[in-house]
């Protein structure tokens, strides 16, 4: 299983000091924990896309390309690059051109994204939400495959046999899906075979079991082999030296984001109570010392019939910079080498 990190840069204002990083300077810092992340043999870090004024995500390969020119083995993704709002042909120059100056280690993972802001920012109807993505995807998966491309569709202008460059290191460059909880979502990445992302950040992960059957099934029945049909989850974690140091540090920040979402979407604030109850044994936060993470992620990976990458999801919860640095070596020295001599 593959160990790694996504990170969607977020600026908020330290929960308990109150205290906001400048822009520069969190840009500085998610360098730095890329690069802590390589060095400790992480296996990817994933930089999401957002358009919203607390977030510094919404170029996100050029993030990932400076971290690139900084690290030597990790492998550098999105998470997610929200297709919908963009250009496919963009898109894959830009991965292209990241795979390139990385030597092969650029990865991406597309999807809907969880807010908004993007259709309007760029023009796009929000009625058009399932037909953009189902176009654009397709779209995509045709640049993938070939350099001269013959397409059309309702959403861009048609293509008739033009060369899109540059073309990846990789052949093919990888492309996952990243998916919520749509169970049509799950067929289409297993009727296309492509690589599945499951964003779990509430509610018990096991529940997700009859989904993922639902893409392995899919995928089977079109044909794909099973050893294509990867599976990933994309969960909100840290690790501190003790349960109790990090649920501590996690909390506050955490119920702030949650809170806040919560007022645009109509959920109520979040309690300790409640976030004491999701980072217990079958809640979806992990969050604790490396022991309890470890048989955490291993009691998941049993439930859901095995799984092929684990992606932590820290940056929501607003952590310093020097505990998040630590709770990033703890991850590469001690979490992921219990998980792979766990499941070699």
């Amino acid at each position: 299983m593959q160990i790694g990190i996504d990170s969607f840069v977020a600026t908020n204002a330290d929960p308990v000091t109150g205290q906001t990083v400048s822009p520069e300077h969190r840009i500085a810092d998610l360098l730095e924990e890329i690069t802590t992340a390589d060095q400790v043999g992480l296996d990817h870090f994933g930089i999401g896309e957002h358009h919203r004024g607390e977030y510094l995500d919404s170029a996100p390969t050029i993030l990932l390309a400076a971290g690139a020119a900084r690290t030597k083995q990790i492998r550098l993704t999105s998470a997610v690059t929200v297709l919908s709002a963009a250009d496919p042909v963009r898109v894959f120059q830009e991965f292209a051109t990241l795979d390139l100056v990385s030597q092969g280690r650029a990865e991406m993972i597309v999807g809907r994204g969880s807010f908004i802001e993007a259709f309007p920012l760029f023009g796009l109807a929000l009625d058009d939400y399932d037909e953009l993505f189902t176009e654009k995807l397709d779209l995509l998966l045709k640049l993938q495959a070939s350099t001269h491309v013959t397409w059309s569709g309702q959403h861009r202008p048609a293509l008739t046999g033009q060369g899109v460059y540059p073309r990846p290191l990789q052949d093919p460059l990888p492309i996952w899906l990243g998916v919520g909880g749509t169970p049509a979502s799950f067929v289409r990445a297993g009727t296309l075979g492509l690589p599945l992302m499951v964003a779990i950040i509430g509610g018990e992960p096991h529940r997700f079991k009859p989904l993922i059957d639902l893409y392995r099934q899919a995928g089977a029945k079109a044909g794909h082999p099973k050893e294509k049909l990867k599976v990933g989850l994309h969960c909100l974690g840290y690790v501190a030296d003790t349960n109790q140091q990090a649920a501590d540090e996690f909390f506050p920040g955490y119920a702030r984001a949650f809170t806040a979402i919560g007022k645009e979407r109509g959920w109520p604030p979040t309690t300790r109570a409640q976030f004491d109850a999701l980072i217990g044994p079958t809640g979806a936060l992990h969050v604790g010392d490396a022991d309890n993470v470890v048989e955490k992620i291993l009691r998941v990976n049993k439930a859901l019939g095995g799984i092929d990458r684990f992606s932590f999801q820290m940056s929501v919860a607003s952590l310093r910079h020097q505990p998040l640095l630590h709770a990033i070596k703890l991850l590469g020295t001690q979490v992921a080498p219990k998980i792979r001599q766990a499941l070699p």
